[in-house]
């Protein structure tokens, strides 16, 4: 059951409705209270233990002034004050996405996409060869690059990606298929060729340069690898890709997101955001993970001094909340790609032991003395953390560096958390780690079952995305959605870590074992993430004194069928009291409209690896002919 807005304006004081009579010196203070009032709402205050709230009162200051019974708040409405009745859906505090890549998604927008599909040799080249003719007048130079490549999407399953296919396209142009994942790219004979790349050429530290046989690159390279190519691709216009990014992120504002920590920044990304300030167009609290290379992982001082030049650099960026490093301890999981790190190898497909165990790219000691130098300095970790032996080594240097240092709450967090081994879950909670999941993935389909299964076997599969054991152990969850890795999805993502299918899962991924209550799910997705980004004091909950970081939605989520949560809408989103999408005005209905416009196509089933994508977004309908 859903329910659209009803919203006016108290124009004089002792209006019907929630406006009482009063008069004199005093009740003019209180009429001049409120900016908002929501009421006839069912409020997820996110609160233990919390007593039922039916409407929120929002100051001028753009923090909330006080929660309970409507007819309580009616001393705070007065001349001036919006009312918003809600119809009996939700408002709860808005989407905290900790693990996110908005720069990405609006760079990704700018370029032709194979929307993560699995198709035959033949229907790929077909695909692409409609892209260099939507092109035309830039052979023989001009690049073709292609996002949201699947790179275990050839049919029949099975066959491997190599420069030779795509040197068959009618073209001398280089082309450049990246992966939805952000961990892979396909490249042809000619891109390697401007890269430099040959059988000589050695893996860079932190990538890998796939070769066959014979000695020769294939033209698929992983990891910190890409650069190599990715560097030769022109950069589109500065105005471009910022009116790109501000569009994504008034999409992400439109699915009820609030706030954001970009899981990859540097240089470039810290630029960007500079521009988007400037130019009005950041509606979200951004935080910004700085990335630490691998090399630089090695020299904790050289590092930080890094982290720090940022930092200063981009301090006065209005929105951006600096104290996170990223760095990355592996790769991804399936087949083929398999640079996760595990504790035991990788299984052949049939059940034989490979002498594979994926790629570490930090030692815990490394890991541990880089995590003791930032959290002295008042920052916190951020480790992808993706196969057992990753998330092992993440929580093996975040116990050395409490050692070294004795330090607590520094709140580091490992993200992902595909696979975790059961010995290692009470860990989470002994050092104070956050799990970051993303659990949108965690559905049987292509990904977790075809291309994985038989290559982990049974044992170890059961041990997928184990949120209910983390936080049976203890753990803080949080909640991330890595978009554009998925489609930005958040009320799907909601769902599916309760049913653990999704509107697009074949099958419930161990829903008995490690489902979530929807309680437990709308907590890490707000108040869970806002602990992970150490800014649980200014948002993440409803309650008086805290940011007015609020959504309204269309329908009461607490309580409707767990698969109708998927088709949520959000009627009204709020940062710092501040309307950022109102899905009744005009920019709201064109956010919606290119958010329709972004799920409408034909989608496989499929996902874009590494995990990626029931493809809905925001719970619009029409994600499918």
């Amino acid at each position: 059951m859903t329910s659209s807005l009803a919203r006016r304006t108290v124009l004089a004081a002792g209006a019907a409705g929630l406006v009482g009579a009063a008069a004199g010196p005093a009740a003019a203070a209180q009429r001049s209270a409120a900016a908002l009032i929501v009421h006839n709402a069912q409020v997820f205050t996110g609160l233990p233990g919390a007593r039922r709230v039916e409407a929120v009162a929002v100051g001028h200051d753009g923090r909330i002034l006080a929660t309970g019974r409507g007819r309580d708040l009616r001393r705070l409405a007065g001349r001036g004050t919006e009312i918003v009745d809600a119809r009996g859906a939700t408002v709860m505090s808005g989407i905290h996405d900790g693990h996110v890549h908005p720069l990405s998604a609006g760079d990704r927008s700018l370029r032709p996409s194979l929307e993560g599909a699995e198709t035959t040799v033949e229907e790929l080249l077909a695909i692409l060869t409609g892209f260099l003719q939507d092109t035309p007048g830039q052979e023989p130079e001009g690049w073709l690059v292609v996002s949201d490549w699947n790179p275990i999407g050839l049919l029949p399953h099975g066959t491997l990606p190599h420069h030779s296919l795509l040197d068959a396209l009618p073209t001398r142009r280089p082309v450049a298929l990246i992966g939805g994942d952000g961990h892979n790219i396909w490249v042809n004979a000619r891109a390697l060729e401007i890269a430099g790349i040959t059988a000589a050429t050695p893996d860079p530290v932190g990538g890998k340069i796939v070769k066959g046989p014979d000695g020769q690159p294939s033209g698929v390279l992983k990891d910190d690898a890409q650069p190599l190519v990715t560097r030769h691709i022109p950069e589109p216009g500065k105005a471009e890709l910022v009116a790109a990014c501000a569009r994504v992120l008034a999409q992400a504002a439109a699915c009820g997101v609030t706030t954001m920590m970009d899981a990859l920044v540097g240089q470039n990304e810290l630029a960007l955001y500079r521009a988007l300030a400037d130019a009005g167009s950041l509606p979200q609290r951004i935080v910004p993970a700085i990335r630490i290379d691998a090399d630089l992982v090695k020299d904790p001082k050289a590092a930080l001094a890094h982290a720090r030049g940022l930092r200063h650099s981009f301090r006065d960026v209005p929105g951006l909340r600096f104290g996170t490093i990223k760095v990355f301890l592996d790769g991804v999981i399936e087949y083929p790609a398999q640079t996760a790190a595990l504790l035991a190898p990788y299984l052949d497909g049939s059940g034989h032991p490979t002498d594979n165990r994926g790629e570490l790219y930090a030692t815990g000691e490394e890991y541990g003395r880089l995590t003791g130098v930032f959290n002295r300095a008042g920052w916190q970790m951020h480790a992808h953390g993706l196969g057992d032996r990753a998330v092992r080594t993440a929580l093996d240097g975040y116990a050395y560096a409490r050692r070294t240092t004795g330090l607590r709450g520094a709140r580091n967090t490992v993200a992902h958390l595909q696979l975790v081994d059961p010995a290692d879950l009470r860990r989470f909670a002994a050092l104070d780690v956050v799990a970051c999941m993303q659990l949108q993935w965690a559905a049987q389909d292509t990904w977790t079952m075809e291309a994985l299964l038989p290559y982990i076997g049974p044992e170890r599969h059961r041990w997928m995305y184990p949120a209910r054991s983390l936080e049976r152990h203890g753990a803080r969850l949080s909640g991330g959605s890595d978009w554009p890795v998925d489609p930005l999805q958040v009320w799907n993502q909601i769902r599916t870590a309760i049913d653990r299918t999704g509107a697009e899962g074949e099958g419930p991924l161990y829903r008995e074992l490690e489902g979530l209550s929807r309680t437990s799910t709308l907590r890490m997705h707000t108040h869970g993430t806002a602990w992970q980004l150490r800014m649980d004091r200014l948002t993440g909950t409803v309650r008086p004194g805290l940011a007015a970081d609020l959504i309204v939605l269309d329908r009461d989520v607490t309580k409707c069928p767990v698969a109708d949560i998927s088709d949520t809408r959000v009627e009204l989103t709020l940062v710092g009291g501040r309307v950022v999408h109102d899905a009744h005005s005009s920019a709201g209905r064109a956010a919606a409209a290119r958010l329709d416009r972004a799920t409408a196509a034909p989608r496989p089933s499929a996902r874009a690896a590494v995990h990626g994508g029931r493809h809905r977004a925001c719970g619009h309908d029409d994600d499918r002919p």
